[in-house]
Parts: C-alpha cells; sequence; structure tokens
C-alpha cells in the first residue's frame, strides 16, 4: 500500500479511501466486516462514512456497522484513519441538520456512540453552511478538539471560495482549520480543477474525490453489459449519463483495452496522477471488487495516455486546461 499525508498535517493515510456507503443499503453486516477485515490486510487504514448513511437516510446504520466491527477488538480501531461527516439531517427537529453548535455537538456525540469510538479521526462538513457564521462552527470545533473527540477537520462538497472563507477565518482564530476537501471529482466531471483544486493546493489541504467513476459509468459499463455482468452505470442518472456519452465512452473502453487494463482502474489511476489528490473514495460491495480496486496503485500513465485522456474528457472551459479564470479568460 502507498501512503501520503492528509494535506499539510502529519497524518498518514493509504491513497485509496475506502468508502462504506454501501454498508447497510447494498452490503450486508458480515460482508461489510469482511471487507473492512480485508482492507486492513491490503493496508488501507482511511475509512469514509457519514452519520446520515444507512437503508434510511438519516437512520445511522452505516456508522453502527462500523461500530460493531470497532468493538471485536483486534486493533482494529488504532488501525484506522476514522472520517465521518457532518451537516445533513438526522431528524425531523429544527436543530438536527446544519452546522450550527448544537447540533455539531449532539451530532458528534451521536456518530461517537454508534461507532463505539472516544474520537474521530478527521470530521467533515458534509455541505457549506450559508447560514451559520464561520465563528460559531469554528468554535464548536475547537470545544470537540479540546475535549479530544476529534483531531482534524475537514469539508466536502465546499467551492473554492468557502475553502479560502474558511481558512481565514481559522487563521483569525490561531486554529488549523481544514486539512481536507472531499469533491466530486473525475474524468468526466472535472469543474473542481477551476477553482476547488488550486484553493486547496493554497492552502495545504487534501483532496479526497468521491464519485471516482462517475456513478459506474467509467468502470466498464459497456463491457459489462455486452457480458450481462452490469450492476451499475447502466440505470438511473447514470443511464442518462451513459447516453449522452455513449461514444465517448466507447472510445475510452477501447483505450483502456488498448493498455491492457480495466476502465476503473484507469479512472483510478488518473486521479491518483492529479496534483493535490490525496486519494479517491472506492465504495466496494464485495471483498472481491476491493481487491480489485488495488490495481490501480501500480498503473503509471505517460504523457502521451494523459493527453489522449485530455482529448477523451477534455478540461473544464473553453480555453482547456488550467485553474480559472485561464480557462476561460485570460
Amino acid at each position: 500500500m502507498e501512503y501520503t499525508r492528509l494535506g499539510r498535517s502529519g497524518l498518514s493515510v493509504s491513497r485509496l479511501v475506502l468508502g462504506t456507503m454501501n454498508f447497510g443499503p447494498e452490503t450486508s453486516e458480515e460482508d461489510s466486516h469482511a471487507i473492512m477485515d480485508r482492507a486492513h490486510e491490503h493496508g488501507v487504514n482511511f475509512f469514509d462514512t457519514a452519520n446520515v448513511y444507512g437503508v434510511e437516510p438519516g437512520d445511522g446504520v452505516t456508522e453502527e456497522i462500523i461500530g460493531r466491527w470497532f468493538a471485536a477488538g483486534g486493533g482494529r480501531r488504532d488501525k484506522t484513519v476514522l472520517a465521518t461527516k457532518v451537516y445533513l439531517p438526522t431528524g425531523e427537529g429544527p436543530n438536527e441538520s446544519f452546522l450550527s453548535a448544537l447540533n455539531i455537538r449532539r451530532a458528534c456525540e451521536a456518530s461517537l456512540k454508534r461507532l463505539q469510538t472516544d474520537h474521530i479521526d478527521l470530521y467533515q462538513m458534509h455541505h457549506i453552511d450559508r447560514s451559520t457564521p464561520w465563528e460559531e462552527i469554528w468554535e464548536a470545533f475547537s470545544v470537540l478538539r479540546q475535549q479530544g473527540k476529534v483531531l482534524y477537520f475537514g469539508s466536502s462538497n465546499f467551492a473554492g471560495w468557502h475553502i479560502a472563507q474558511a481558512q481565514e477565518a481559522a487563521r483569525s482564530r490561531h486554529f488549523l482549520g481544514l486539512v481536507s476537501e472531499q469533491s466530486r471529482y473525475n474524468l468526466m466531471t472535472r469543474w473542481a480543477e477551476l477553482e476547488v483544486l488550486p484553493a486547496a493546493r493554497a492552502y495545504g489541504l487534501g483532496v479526497i474525490p468521491w464519485g471516482p467513476l462517475n456513478g459506474g459509468v467509467l468502470g466498464g459499463v459497456l463491457r459489462k453489459q455486452r457480458e450481462g455482468t452490469a450492476s451499475r452505470g447502466g440505470s438511473g442518472r447514470s443511464s442518462a449519463t451513459l447516453a449522452a456519452h455513449r461514444e465517448t465512452i466507447e472510445a475510452y473502453e477501447k483505450l483502456c483495452a488498448g493498455l491492457g487494463e480495466d476502465p476503473a482502474h484507469i479512472g483510478l489511476a488518473w486521479l491518483l496522477a492529479q496534483d493535490g489528490v490525496t486519494g479517491p473514495i472506492i465504495g466496494p460491495r464485495t471483498a472481491g471488487q476491493l481487491d480489485g480496486s488495488l490495481r490501480a496503485l501500480s498503473i503509471r500513465l505517460d504523457d502521451d495516455t494523459l493527453a489522449e485522456l485530455d482529448e477523451l474528457f477534455p478540461p473544464p472551459g473553453p480555453n482547456g486546461a488550467g485553474p480559472a479564470p485561464e480557462a476561460y479568460a485570460w
């Protein structure tokens, strides 16, 4: 396993992040525990979850599954860098969502209880809260850190200027601030390159891409459809994406076949090659899928291949590659 520092922090994390969103809704508790055991066998130490993941939104079932796995002992908790999130509703009450000091405190305590641990390594804001002042948010977070309940803080789904706003507010309090941003980022969804990635690099945040295969569309969906093994990428929102970009996906899968690699592994390897990316979130439903994902760590994409991928999936902005404003101005 390869490890890297999470942003400018001293925390070492695996370059593949185990996403747990399927634990409960798609994967049984027994299989979820087997996947986490296998992750540790492979050296994957970075696990990502959220207080709203579960069979029903907000029921916390996924955190409970992880908590019972920790409780089984064997040093599981000590070997894990645990990340969870706060923001989305966990109930119908007016203070059971967003980032008020009250909800942050209650949500953290509830996550700790479900996870059966005394601390969270990385506590992430699941979304920007445009109504709560940063003074209140950082005060609430600083209390959690002083109490030893949270070690590091991160953001998710922030715009570049939100990152700057958060970091400057933290700096005024002489607080470490954010160490990571979890953003939607993949070959087909590259908007983060305009301002989110530059802001993250400037402030020393590690970038954790979610949706690295764009709902399975970049995971070899056309080949799997021909083989009759497709389980994602051909239904719902992904079906519409595939229909709109079918020729491009066909060319992408042909390129991957020419390289002798699985499209899913190329999609992950491309993210791993991007400046500032800590590691993409993989969401295996089986231990076998987890095993396969590790191949991405061994792939090194040369300049010609990266250029071909840019032709298939152009960077955002009419002027091509580059951050804002050059991507659309000068």
